[in-house]
Formats: C-alpha cells, structure tokens, sequence
C-alpha cells in the first residue's frame, strides 16, 4: 500500500472519530413535572422524619425527672436547717428537803452547770421532781410526761459520795446537812460543787462523742474539738451503723470434741435481754455453729498481742462476711490450753467482733464468756464505756441520734450535686417521695434530739435518704455517659439520614442556582 493510501486510511479512521463524538448525546432534560415529584418525595420523608418521627422519638425515649428540693437539701447538708441541740431534762427528787431549799438547790446548781458548759449543743437543764412521781424502769417522765435522762435522789448521810443504779438512770447522791445551801442564799455550797462536778464528769463522754461528730459535718460549733484516746478508740472500734445485724456465736475445738455446748440457754440468759434493750436501735438476728478440726493462724501456748489479728483463720473457718441485709458481728470461742501474753483469754476484734479462749472443762458453763460478748457488743455498737447499762444505752441512742441526722442529710447534699452534675440521669418519682419523708423525718429528728422519738425519726430520715440515693434505676445511669448514646444511635440513623440530608441540600442548591435573581 502506498503512503497516499495510507494517509488516506487515518484521515478516514480521524474523520470517523470524530464523527463518532459528534454523535454522543447528553440525557435529556428533566420536565419540569419530574423535578417537582423528585422534591415532593424528599420533602415528604423530612416531613414525616419531622411531624412523626420525631415525637416519637422524643417521647419514648425522654427522661422522666421528678422535681426535688435542691435548696432544702443543700441547706440541710450544709447545716443551715438545724443545729443539733441536745435539752437533757436532770430531775432532782429532794424529798428530805424543804421546797425553798430545794428550789434554791436547783437555781444554784443549774447556774454553776451553765458557768462551766463550753458546748451549746448538749444543755443540762434542771428540775424538781414530783413528789407523786416515782421512778419506774420503763421511762424517765416528769409529770407533763416530758422524757427525763437522768434522776438524782438526795439521800442525808454522814458523808457525801454518789453511786450510780446499776439498772436504772438514776444517781444517788449522799450528803450531809451542812452542806445545803439555805433556803435565801445564791452562793454555790459544797453540795451544789458535788452535783455540778459528777454531772459533768458522768456525760463527759457523751460530749466529747458528740463534738466528734459535728466537727466532721458541716455544722459550725463553738467548742474546740480535742482528739483523746477514748475517742480514737471509740472510733476505730465501732461498727458502721445499720438497721439490722446478724450475730455469730461459733465453737471451734482442734479436736472431736466437745459435740455440743448449752449455747441456747446462755443465748437466751444473757444475750436476748441485752438484744431486747437494744431493739429501739437496731434489728439482730442469731445463728450458731460448731466447728470440728479448727486450728488457728497462730497456735503456742502464749499469744503476742501483736499476733492476735492472725488467729482468726479466715481460709478455712467457715464465717460468713455477711448474712441477710446486714452485716455480722462474729463472736468466736476457741477451745485450747493457752492465753494472751500477760493472762487475758479474750480480746476484741475492731468492727468485726470478739474472740474467747476457753479450756475444754469450761464449755459447760458458758456466762463468762457471754457476758464478755455482751460487753464487746456494746463496744462494737459504740456504747460509752463508763456508767451503768441503762445510761449506757440512753448515751448511745442520743448519740446515734445525732451521727443519723448528720448522714442523712450529707446523704441529701449528695443527692442534690448528683443531680445537678448529671442533667441527663432519671429520677423516678419514688426518689422525690423519699427525699420528702426523709425532710419531715428530719425536721421531727432535729426537734426530739436526745429522746427515743428523736432516735426513731434519725433512723426513719436516714433509711429514706439512702434508699433515696441508691435507687437502682440512678445509679446504673451514673457509669453511662453520652459518648455511649452517639455509638448507639450513629450506626442507625447514618444510613438513612446521609443520603435524605445530601439529597435535600442538592435540591436547595439546584432551587437557589435556577431562580432568577434581579435587582
């Protein structure tokens, strides 16, 4: 083929490419009627996703808040509502006496008290008691049935000296003749110095235990809080409070033997009693358990102090950390031939419960070391230590009265920055009708400080404002934040939302770019 030829040949394979684009066409123009159906169709989904899907969603998935009174809670945490105050009513029985001698008794007495009282939160306030009134065991009531904490009785001897009942609230004080003051004088005498200095020493405890407790609250007081060892002890030593404990009294014996011990009827002659007393405090609960082939962390015929927290041989002895709602206080008696270096044979365990040692020919008599766990148990609830049982346990409820009422209304304060923290968190209804029980327990706590009524309505404030608090519905919200919510829901409405938001901004473009514009 010639080069003519060729030439020829691409200028027709040219010439029929480009004939060939020449030839491609555009698709053709959309009519008006179809554009209209294509943005009709877009603004359909967005009014359905807007006018139904919306609602929808916001209604199933809002969250319910009930209204609570935040200023009211702050205000109680904060201290602002109450200042703890306790009125302790001191009847004085004078029946020896004649009334001007024993009103003038009273004036000079309550006026040396008031002298010397440098705490405003525990006031003891002075009375005569009827002559028609007796004291009874059941309750410590004047005439206008007002609750009495303590009763002294005047006694005439040939010398002064007290002692306290050793089951009831009262003081007996003995005193001669010259050493009451006359009917018209207000100079202290020697009996009202006697009076004023054994009250004061037998409700030093109380107070030291109450300024310990409003120096750790937000409560301001007057007194200087001072730090002492019975205080470090006593606050090292007791339990947390709860409404209800579970007591353990086990046997354990390296040996077969003994088979059994007379625990029920040592249960039901020491420990029952006391657990009665101590009813309008808390619930308990009692089990026993015998334990064959027990040996201790730590065995020897002499035990160190410093090993005594390994004796308890928690691999193996079966002591069960908590039963039911409450926790358990373990009382432990070991069988065995040895002791603690320096004599004793029992020792307290701090906010957990106490150890007994006893040798194999004790087992059958049991009160010495029931009344040793008697003693431990009061110690473990945070009884005083010094006074007779009854004033004992009225110091504790008083006390707990006022640790009760400080916890609920921290717990309150609480509960109000959670819910200002997290706007996001659900609060059922019950939440709001347990913060207002707990209010009006409160205020009824807060008025009866230092009487049984005050201990009840403390323990009903308290009860509410942690039920309150650990609702189950709250506190799984309070782990789950809102970067969870965006993993949950970007995977569902992606898919659908891209392609309806691209395709609406493609049509308000193609709207804005095809309107005629004029000035």
């Amino acid at each position: 083929m010639s080069r003519s030829e060729n030439d020829k040949s691409v200028e027709r394979t040219e010439s029929y490419g480009i004939r060939f684009k020449s030839k491609k066409k555009d698709p053709p123009p959309e009519t008006p009627e179809s554009v209209r159906r294509r943005r009709l169709i877009i603004l359909s989904f967005w009014i359905v996703i807007v006018t139904i899907g919306l609602p929808i969603w916001w209604n199933t998935t809002a969250i319910y808040r009930a209204k609570l009174p935040l200023n009211q809670m702050t205000d109680w945490a904060n201290g602002k509502v109450c200042r703890p105050v306790f009125p302790l009513r001191i009847s004085i029985q004078t029946d020896t006496l004649s009334v001007n001698d024993a009103q003038n008794l009273v004036k000079t007495t309550q006026h040396a008290l008031d002298d010397l009282n440098d705490f405003p939160a525990h006031h003891l306030r002075l009375q005569l008691h009827p002559s028609n009134n007796s004291v009874t065991a059941n309750d410590f009531s004047t005439g206008d049935a007002q609750e009495v904490a303590l009763i002294i009785r005047l006694i005439p001897s040939t010398e002064i000296k007290a002692s306290l009942h050793p089951y009831l609230s009262v003081l007996d004080i003995y005193y001669t003749s010259k050493q009451v003051p006359a009917g018209s004088s207000s100079s202290s005498s020697p009996l009202t110095a006697y009076i004023t200095n054994q009250l004061r020493a037998l409700f030093s405890e109380e107070r030291a235990l109450i300024s310990h407790l409003l120096s750790t609250s937000n409560i301001e007081q007057t007194m200087e809080y001072r730090t002492s060892d019975t205080l470090n002890k006593w606050t090292s030593h007791t339990m947390k409070y709860s409404p209800s404990y579970h007591l353990t009294f086990s046997l354990f014996t390296p040996t077969s033997t003994p088979t059994s011990w007379p625990i029920s009827s040592a249960l039901e002659t020491y420990i029952h009693p006391l657990l009665k007393l101590l009813h309008p405090i808390s619930d308990f609960s009692i089990d026993t358990q015998i334990q064959f082939y027990a040996s201790p962390g730590i065995s020897g015929p002499i035990l160190r102090k410093e090993d005594l927290s390994l004796f308890i041989n928690a691999a193996e002895w079966p002591l069960s950390p908590s039963i039911g709602g409450g926790p358990t206080i373990n009382f432990i008696i070991f069988v065995g031939d040895m002791e603690v270096d320096g004599g004793a044979k029992s020792w307290l365990i701090p906010q957990w419960g106490g150890v007994v040692i006893l040798s194999p020919s004790e087992i059958e008599d049991l009160q010495p070391a029931m009344l040793i766990f008697a003693k431990q148990l009061l110690s473990l609830l945070g009884a005083p230590e010094t006074g007779s049982l009854p004033f004992r346990l009225q110091t504790l409820s008083r006390v707990l009265s006022a640790s009760l009422l400080l916890k609920a209304s921290s717990t309150l304060g609480s509960l109000a920055r959670l819910s200002l923290a997290l706007p996001s968190i659900a609060i059922p209804r019950s939440v709001a009708d347990g913060v207002t029980k707990s209010i009006t327990s409160l205020h009824a706590a807060c008025e009866g400080l230092g009487g049984h009524k005050g201990l009840q309505h403390a323990r009903s404030a308290e009860r509410e404002a942690e039920k309150a608090f650990f609702e189950k519905s709250m506190v799984g919200q309070v782990y789950f934040p809102d970067e969870h919510k965006v993993a949950v829901y970007l995977p569902l409405l992606g898919p659908i939302g891209v392609p309806l938001a691209v395709g609406a901004f493609k049509e308000i473009r193609a709207w804005i770019k095809g309107k005629t514009w004029t000035l």
